[in-house]
């Protein structure tokens, strides 16, 4: 029985360089693997055209590149892409590229399916199958970037970690994907046009603020009263609005960021005067700004899209407050590409 081949993209350089010398090359030949299977973004031994062909066949002997591959892509009318992405065990994930005239986003998943119960949202109904590693979510972002020169003429701008997955419960995953995202060895992108959406781990917040992390942090919060968010997101009964308001003080306090709460407003559920009152109470802990969130149905028609006047009812109240409210409207909604939509229908 032959030995299972190790992903390459596993090892560091260090250990790259180690197995060169150990198999009797030149160290800064892991250097160039390196540069190959990072910056270069390749995906065969054989796309490697600066080594040997008898190099290129060591690697092949001893390592696997598990890179992804988009199985299917759909545009919608509003120029957005949404990629099934195929996983080397044959497990698939969405991604989506979000165009606007100055800029595009590429919306990434972290988990195959999620961790958490949130009961608006399509993807927490598949359940979490298991965490993507780092290499997983780097491809997703180097696929969408190829995209985005293809479709639109410009390179990748942003980053949200706002697709498939809780991305706090696969946490040193997510760090070693952005620390490739932008390493000069890697894509080079600056922290600060990455934003990674949690639902709310407190734990979590409060070790990204003292791992001085520099992405910005946004969290889906869509009720700041217990019993309403708890019905909604019952995960919220193990990770309270208090403990979470604890966090997201600390964050503030070590790292001098503000938050954007994501907040959905629904139909007999959080559009009341007590519902709003409350957000503009969360509000005043610490320095943040508010995305109002179209909603997206998810087929059942337990969640319906808030009216206007309550959408206008929160957009006043905030501002009376001095609270920074923007209104997103939802992009690729025709290919099931919007936010809370992404279930692999495919």
């Amino acid at each position: 029985m032959t030995a299972k081949k190790k992903d390459i993209r596993a090892l560091t350089k260090e250990q790259l360089r180690d197995f060169f010398v150990e198999n009797g090359d030149k160290a800064f030949r892991g250097n160039q693997v390196y540069e190959w299977l990072w910056h270069k973004a390749a995906h065969s031994f054989n796309d490697m055209t600066s080594l040997s062909k008898a190099t290129r066949q060591m690697l092949d002997d001893n390592f696997v590149i598990n890179h992804i591959e988009v199985d299917t892509m759909q545009r919608s009318n509003d120029g957005t892409i949404k990629n099934a992405i195929k996983l080397h065990d044959g497990l698939i994930v969405e991604s989506v590229l979000i165009p606007t005239e100055t800029r595009t986003t590429a919306c990434v998943s972290s988990q195959v399916g999620c961790s958490l119960d949130c009961k608006f949202c399509a993807t927490a109904r598949l359940k979490r199958m298991r965490n993507l590693n780092a290499d997983e979510i780097y491809d997703q972002v180097v696929a969408i970037d190829k995209q985005s020169r293809l479709y639109h003429n410009h390179k990748l701008s942003n980053i949200v970690f706002m697709g498939m997955g809780e991305p706090l419960m696969n946490y040193n995953n997510v760090i070693k994907a952005i620390d490739k995202i932008t390493s000069p060895e890697g894509l080079g992108m600056a922290a600060r046009r990455i934003t990674v959406s949690t639902s709310g781990v407190p734990k979590i917040i409060k070790k990204m603020a003292d791992d001085e992390v520099r992405f910005n942090l946004a969290v889906s919060l869509h009720s700041a009263i217990e019993e309403v968010r708890t019905s909604i997101m019952p995960f919220n009964a193990t990770f309270p609005l208090k403990d979470l308001r604890e966090a997201l003080e600390y964050w503030y306090e070590k790292t001098k960021r503000k938050v954007t709460y994501e907040y959905v407003v629904w139909n007999g559920i959080n559009d009341r005067k007590e519902d709003i009152n409350a957000l503009v109470e969360f509000c005043k802990y610490i320095p943040c700004k508010v995305n109002l969130i179209e909603y997206n149905p998810i087929d059942d028609g337990e969640f319906q899209q808030a009216s206007e006047r309550a959408i206008n009812n929160y957009i006043s109240n905030l501002e009376m407050n001095d609270i920074v409210v923007n209104v997103r409207r939802s992009r690729g909604k025709d290919i099931d590409a919007a936010c809370g939509q992404l279930a692999n229908k495919s």
